[in-house]
């Protein structure tokens, strides 16, 4: 074989490995960026060879290595010979992906954003301060807090407790109050300058707009609301988030731009445990002039929702109704069993589009996400935009008269019964329990239910 021309190298097609598929969800299916896999009945991949371009995201991906790249006999031959040559080397890359490599290569880092108002910081960034220090371990590099505000020195000194190595302060009066704008220009600057591998945000207001301007403007790609997050061997970052409706999970990599940037809904992520720790805190001149900020400040109107105003996101006992509540004053029965308990009512989509509870209280992927202590499911079937929004509670169960209602799969307890009679009976036996001395938690709950 002549050597004289340089050889490129077979890219192959992905071929399911019979006999390892877990039909684990789909992942492989959502990452194809041709639409070449399709799943059959059983779950499991069938690829489509005549579309396949070879990119291995699929192979990537499966997390029990069911899908394989293969080659025909004409480019095992042709691998067979460059490895001969010793010329499966970066300097025998193609110029188009040693160009893509060193530019890669320039970004390095995990960045959290600490988003504040008025000086506290929202707990979605430290939430995202413990995921950021795993993924900054796996990849071997440093974690940072970006902190911009006026005043706000005393949350890079909370970073580190939080996990961060060093934070990044942009403390100046143009940054006080959130303007998109200011805080565009700013963390561009920090991006140009530092060059950041991974940027994580919460999926609040705040930070939906921001990160949505950022990834504009620097020319990178942008996962919202994800619920999972890891990196792969190559350095990309795997951003899991409900896909189709939620349907499934579709498991997001941004392998050809940097930095990678993903936003996460609160309580998604758990809270990492507070210590005391010391970092370097690294002061960056304001590169925003007030003069050049079109949007003005004038005043801040607090919103006043009433003494029944609750979040239920910072709950640590929800009892939650659906469909099966059948109408609004139907969900007086929840209300006793929440009173007793200490804690609040939530409900699920269809209970809020009919009218039942007002928005504020919808638990799942257009809703709040929760992870409460204990999580009671009254009437709710279990569509996947609701279990998101409820899966990682301590203690789950749900009452439902169809035995085989998708909230089961996700429960640690469940009743099929009517919850018209179930209901009243726990909250009967919670009262009475309580009256012994009990206090409201998962073993007196447990007897309530008689688990």
């Amino acid at each position: 074989m002549s050597t004289d021309k340089k050889i490129k190298r077979p890219r192959g097609k992905a071929a399911l490995n019979h006999g390892k598929c877990i039909a684990c969800g789909a992942r492989c299916e959502s990452s194809c960026p041709v639409s070449c896999i399709e799943m059959n009945p059983a779950g499991e991949p069938t690829v489509l060879a005549e579309k396949c371009i070879g990119c291995q995201k699929c192979v990537k991906v499966c997390p029990a290595g069911a899908l394989e790249m293969t080659f025909t006999p004409e480019e095992l031959a042709i691998l067979a010979e460059l490895d001969k040559q010793g010329a499966v080397t970066a300097d025998e890359l193609d110029d188009e992906a040693r160009e893509l490599q060193q530019r890669l290569a320039a970004y390095r880092g995990v960045w959290v954003f600490v988003e504040q108002t008025e000086g506290e910081a929202a707990k979605v960034s430290w939430e995202l301060m413990g995921k950021g220090r795993e993924l900054a371990d796996s990849l071997g590099v440093r974690l940072t807090a970006v902190v911009m505000g006026e005043g706000v020195e005393h949350l890079c000194h909370e970073s580190f407790g939080y996990g961060a190595d060093q934070a990044y302060l942009l403390d100046a009066p143009v940054f006080r109050f959130y303007r998109t704008e200011a805080y565009l220009k700013g963390l561009c600057h920090l991006i140009d300058l530092h060059k950041p591998e991974i940027i994580l945000m919460g999926a609040t207001g705040l930070g939906r707009d921001l990160a949505g301007a950022v990834a504009t403007v620097v020319g990178t790609g942008l996962t919202a609301d994800c619920t999972g997050l890891d990196v792969d061997d190559k350095r990309n970052l795997m951003q899991t988030r409900p896909a189709f409706g939620g349907n499934i999970m579709a498991t997001i990599m941004c392998d050809r731009f940097r930095p990678q940037m993903a936003t996460v809904r609160p309580h998604v992520m758990h809270m990492p445990e507070f210590a005391q720790r010391s970092g370097e805190i690294i002061r960056i001149s304001c590169p925003v002039q007030e003069d050049e900020i079109l949007t003005k400040v004038l005043e801040i109107i607090q919103d006043n929702k009433g003494d029944d105003h609750v979040d239920i996101a910072g709950v640590e006992f929800i009892v939650s109704g659906g469909r099966g509540m059948m109408n609004k004053e139907n969900f007086a029965i929840l209300h006793e069993l929440a009173d007793e308990l200490g804690g609040t009512v939530g409900a699920s989509r269809s209970a809020v589009d009919s009218g039942w509870m007002p928005h504020e209280r919808q638990v799942g992927q257009t809703g709040k996400t929760v992870r409460p202590k204990i999580y009671i499911a009254c009437g709710i079937s279990g569509a996947i935009q609701h279990l998101v929004g409820m899966q990682d509670s301590d203690l789950i169960i749900a009452i439902n008269r169809d035995k085989d209602a998708p909230i089961f799969q996700v429960a640690h307890y469940g009743i099929v019964g009517d919850l018209f009679e179930v209901v009243p009976a726990i909250t009967a036996r919670l009262r009475e329990l309580r009256m012994r001395g009990g206090v409201a938690d998962g073993n007196v709950i447990k007897q309530a239910i008689g688990a």
